[in-house]
Parts: C-alpha cells; structure tokens; sequence
C-alpha cells in the first residue's frame, strides 16, 4: 500500500513538474516570438510620415503644427509623451496626446476637430492622427513614465479612471479589472498585464501607440481602449473622450518610473 501512494506521488509530482515546464517553454517562445516582430517594426514608416505631418503646412489655414503645445512648450516635442495626459490652460481639460492633438489641428491648421474625432480609425485624418502618435512617441522612446499630479483636475481624473477601472457593466459583467487587475493571465498568445501593479501599468500604458501585426495597423491609446470597451460589450466611448482619458491617467499614474516602449508592436 505504501508502495503504491509512493508511486503516485511520483507521478503527480511528475505531472506538475511537466506542466511548470509546459507553461515556461511556452511563455519562453512567446517571448522568442516577440524578440523577432520587434526587428523592423513597421510603426518606423508611421513615425516618418508624422514627422513629416508635424512640420509639413497643412489645412484651411495652410499651417504646420510646430507652434503645437502638448505640455512642455510650443513646438516641444522630445519628453512630451512620458508627461500625458495632463491639464491644459488653454482648454481647461486634462487631454492626452490625441485629445491634444486635435486642440492644435483645429487652432493651428484649421481642421474640424469633431469632424476628426468622428471619423472611423485608420481613414482620413484619424490615420494621419495615429501617424503623429507614432512618431511624437518615438521622440521619448526610454523615458521614464511621468504623469504631473500636481492640479486638482489630474488628481480627479486618476480617480476617475481608478473607478471605471473596477466598474463592472454590460452584458457579460465585465470590468477592466477583470482582466487586467491580476497577476498571470493571458488570452491566447496575448499576456494580460496586470495594470494594477506598477509594473503591468508601465508595461501595458508604456507600450502604445503599437503596431498590431494581425490587423496591419498602428493603433494609438484610444483605439487600444476603444477595442477593450467593445470587447467587455460595453458601448463604444467617444474618441477622447474624459472617460478614456480618465482611464490612460490611472494606468500611467500606476505605472510611474517604467519606461515608454512605445511604439511597440503586438500580435
């Protein structure tokens, strides 16, 4: 009888030994996997053309946007990204990168902002916008993460954004948090950082604008948070709207001191 239980201890201390390596030779190819998509990611041909968006004179009032303020000063462009979203002056809005965007589109160039805001991803001006993403991004690729909180208004956004974090809603219950609010999940090939950790934060909110290999696009934060919105079944938000922004606030202020790796590429 003692010869027997011995024996299947053995083989459930096999079997689990098996199955830690399983889950470690598979999270090691994933990794592999993700070394090699990072050789000649394509967001290079996207950073080039919003360098060239940036300086080239464009819209009704045939005007470039280096007078653009995105938080450091007109026309700064270097460090910017590591510091949105954050409270503008001007607006009086706490804005990320693409909400700022449009501000400057509209002023400076002349562009119909919400005509902008309302046009699907990835056509006209929104594709030209995720463009300006891509390469403003590049300009602080390696910057730490350093969302101000100093204002009232970004310290409400952060809890803002904390609370719709841990909403749960829509058809199928779902929250943010459910699954992005703990350690070791993944769907499919897909790691599921857990943003509330300062860790996940920085890996996740650090690694967008990202081009997604399997739709052949770049995508900026607000179509990433667009996508996750659809995918809990919850109505589509607005583009840049507070709620999004509101929730780009939580996970940069959570992942404070990681690195922007953006733009990255994804599966």
């Amino acid at each position: 009888m003692k010869t027997t239980k011995m024996a299947a201890m053995v083989a459930l201390m096999g079997l689990a030994a098996t199955a830690t390596w399983a889950q470690k030779s598979t999270e090691d190819g994933i990794a592999e996997y993700r070394a090699m998509l990072q050789d000649g990611n394509p967001a290079e041909l996207y950073e080039a053309k919003g360098e060239d968006l940036w300086k080239k004179p464009r819209g009704p009032k045939n005007a470039s946007l280096e007078k653009c303020d995105l938080g450091k000063g007109a026309g700064i462009v270097k460090g910017a990204f590591v510091e949105l979203p954050r409270y503008f002056p001007d607006t009086k809005r706490v804005q990320d990168l693409e909400s700022r965007l449009l501000t400057c589109m509209q002023t400076l160039q002349g562009f119909n902002a919400s005509e902008i805001a309302n046009t699907p991803f990835g056509k006209g001006e929104q594709a030209n916008l995720e463009s300006l993403v891509a390469w403003i991004s590049s300009e602080s690729h390696g910057m730490k993460l350093n969302l101000p909180q100093s204002r009232p208004e970004e310290k409400a956004m952060y809890e803002v954004g904390k609370r719709l974090f841990f909403a749960r809603g829509g058809t199928h219950d779902f929250a943010c948090a459910s699954c992005h609010g703990s350690d070791h999940k993944r769907i499919r090939l897909q790691d599921l950082p857990n943003l509330t950790r300062q860790s996940g934060a920085a890996a996740g909110f650090g690694s967008w604008p990202a081009y997604r290999v399997s739709s052949g696009e770049l995508w900026g934060m607000q179509r990433r948070l667009n996508d996750c919105y659809r995918q809990q079944r919850f109505p589509y938000p607005l583009f840049g709207s507070d709620a999004t922004i509101a929730l780009a606030v939580y996970m940069g202020v959570t992942g404070k001191g990681g690195e922007s790796a953006a733009p990255a590429i994804k599966r």
